[in-house]
């Protein structure tokens, strides 16, 4: 929190940006700067922020999921790897976390269906040569970027909405520690795959890689001090 900047609040949550974040945005301009000028930055600049304004909708999605039960989220907070929105607490069934944990994919697959509806109907209005203009381009790279939220954010793995939903379809079975260790395992079973395929070639995997495997292992200890905790 203490490297965080509150930038405003919604509905009683806390919108922060995180240092990290700030220095993307600086790397975005810098980068677009060199390769197209001033004007490649702001668009660089600008897309980015549209996307991040996507992934803040989908902690919202998470947040307003989570309020259903009772539950409150205090702040969001947006890095340069993404949001989170912070839960006061777990929700207390398994199906109850498996309804917060898709509310965040879903809204981003709303997001695209409408997005690509737009693009539809506007190419049944215009002619073919004014599909190419910039708004419906950026119309459609931020549809393709809400796709690709949707996939990655259901990766079966911490810290992502995936390993939150295996969780809850194991806990539903089974102790929710157990639950908890299982998908954790599983986690960083796919983040040594991801570690292999990207020192064969591909260095952002190995970054997704170590952000799945530590994800993993604090979300089993934080539910060993949580579940602890309780009497």
């Amino acid at each position: 929190m203490g490297s965080s900047l509150k930038i405003a609040s919604f509905f009683g949550i806390e919108v922060r940006i995180h240092v990290t974040f700030l220095l993307f945005l600086a790397w975005i301009w810098f980068s677009s700067y060199e390769l197209e000028g001033s004007s490649g930055a702001v668009k660089g600049v600008l897309f980015i922020l549209i996307l991040f304004a996507c992934v803040l909708l989908h902690e919202f999605g998470h947040a307003f999921a989570a309020r259903a039960f009772g539950i409150r989220t205090p702040d969001i907070t947006l890095y340069a790897i993404g949001g989170v929105a912070r839960l006061n607490r777990i929700p207390d069934k398994p199906w109850q976390e498996l309804i917060v944990a898709i509310a965040g994919p879903l809204v981003n697959v709303v997001i695209a269906a409408v997005l690509i509806f737009g693009i539809h109907v506007t190419a049944g209005l215009q002619q073919v040569e004014h599909l190419e203009s910039p708004r419906i381009e950026m119309l459609a790279k931020v549809a393709s970027l809400n796709v690709m939220l949707v996939l990655f954010n259901l990766i079966p793995a911490f810290p992502m909405d995936g390993g939150r939903v295996l969780r809850a379809l194991l806990a539903m079975t089974m102790p929710y520690a157990r639950a908890t260790q299982i998908a954790a395992r599983i986690g960083q079973g796919l983040a040594i795959v991801f570690a292999i395929f990207g020192f064969l070639g591909n260095p952002i995997l190995i970054f997704i890689a170590m952000f799945i495997f530590v994800g993993a292992q604090q979300e089993a200890s934080i539910t060993r001090a949580n579940r602890s905790s309780r009497p």
